[in-house]
């Protein structure tokens, strides 16, 4: 077959644009039973629950990894054409106040999306750091605590993470999970779930 006739039968970029985005953001949080994250809630569907799961699997370090051969891989900053993503910034709308950057970090991917009309939207952030895996949760802890947020009892970390939690508000609606990868003495911190209220 052609190398036209292969492109032909490719997906729109548009299509996959959002698995992309998500990537590690969907590796952790399937783990943990997210239901608005795996793309089984309905746009009007008010009623989702998450309860964690027993395991969260590691995130993976997006700069890993290579293309496949004899293929072109598709630049990340076609995530900036998603007015609900940004690639190496804070997508306008994102609640730093509650979910900070720190100092000194690079953000990989940032994103705030609606979930339907539900009132609530899913948030997610990918970033490197060389702050330490305790410091960035400390970071977190003391920010979502302040906000209302309580921390779940931690089961024994996914083995290849440095460190994982999660937060919860509004009897659960409201949840949050933090994954940290250490590799190389980097950290790559993956933060995602739902929160409601302005975004």
């Amino acid at each position: 077959m052609t190398l036209e006739g292969r492109a032909g039968r490719r997906a729109p970029r548009a299509a996959v644009r959002p698995a992309l985005l998500t990537l590690v953001l969907l590796a952790l949080l399937a783990g943990c039973g997210l239901g608005p994250f795996a793309g089984d809630v309905g746009a009007g569907d008010t009623s989702a629950s998450a309860s964690p799961g027993p395991e969260v699997p590691a995130p993976e370090d997006p700069s890993g990894g290579t293309p496949e051969a004899g293929t072109t891989p598709t630049p990340l900053l076609e995530h900036e054409t998603d007015p609900n993503s940004r690639v190496g910034g804070l997508v306008p709308g994102f609640p730093a106040d509650l979910l900070p950057v720190p100092e000194g970090a690079e953000v990989l991917v940032s994103a705030v999306e609606p979930i339907g009309d539900s009132g609530a939207y899913q948030v997610s952030l990918n970033l490197r750091t060389t702050l330490a895996a305790s410091e960035v949760v400390d970071m977190y802890r003391q920010s979502l605590t302040r906000a209302g947020f309580t921390e779940s009892d931690q089961n024994p970390p996914d083995a290849v993470l440095a460190a994982q939690t999660t937060f919860t508000r509004s009897g659960g609606d409201e949840l949050l999970v933090i994954g940290v990868l250490d590799r190389d003495g980097v950290r790559t911190v993956t933060l995602g779930g739902r929160l409601r209220g302005e975004a």
